[in-house]
């Protein structure tokens, strides 16, 4: 799916100068632990399950519904592994939109379905273990991809 009318509206507005934007992603496991990532068309490095909340769209129902549209799989977020920001959460899309992600990281269990790479948002979609993680376009700490998560969600101060 592409950009939302909220979105679509704000830059109308403001164009590509930087804004906040509240998203999720997602550690989508498979039965062997690995990790699911995802590439999007004609782009090299790869990102996890992610994306943007709508207005008046609860974090785990955003995704859920991201996990379906990028991947065609049922999912159900189990905790919160992190709440992440700042400057290591800057992107500058190809049109120019710039955008500083605040991210609430879930800790994801499937549920169905069955992998359908190649749709609207990701060309590729491939599990990895979490010692041999692909080239990402995001930073994050290396802590969620731990197996062995706290029970308290990880923070960086």
């Amino acid at each position: 799916m592409g950009m939302s009318d909220y979105y679509q509206n704000l830059r109308d507005k403001i164009g590509n100068e930087l804004i906040f934007m509240p998203g999720v992603a997602g550690i989508i496991r498979n039965e062997q632990g690995e990790i699911l990532f995802g590439r999007k068309h004609k782009e090299s490095t790869w990102g996890l399950i992610a994306g943007a909340i709508e207005l008046g769209e609860i974090p785990a129902q955003a995704m859920v519904r991201e996990a379906m549209e990028e991947t065609g799989l049922v999912i159900e977020p189990e905790k919160i592994i992190g709440v992440y920001g700042g400057e290591d959460q800057r992107f500058t899309y190809a049109n120019g939109h710039q955008v500083e992600y605040i991210t609430i990281m879930f800790e994801c269990r499937i549920k169905a379905g069955q992998l359908s790479p190649d749709n609207d948002e990701l060309k590729e979609l491939q599990f990895f273990p979490a010692h041999q993680l692909p080239p990402m376009v995001n930073k994050y700490p290396d802590h969620i991809f731990s197996s062995q998560q706290e029970e308290r969600a990880h923070f960086v101060k």
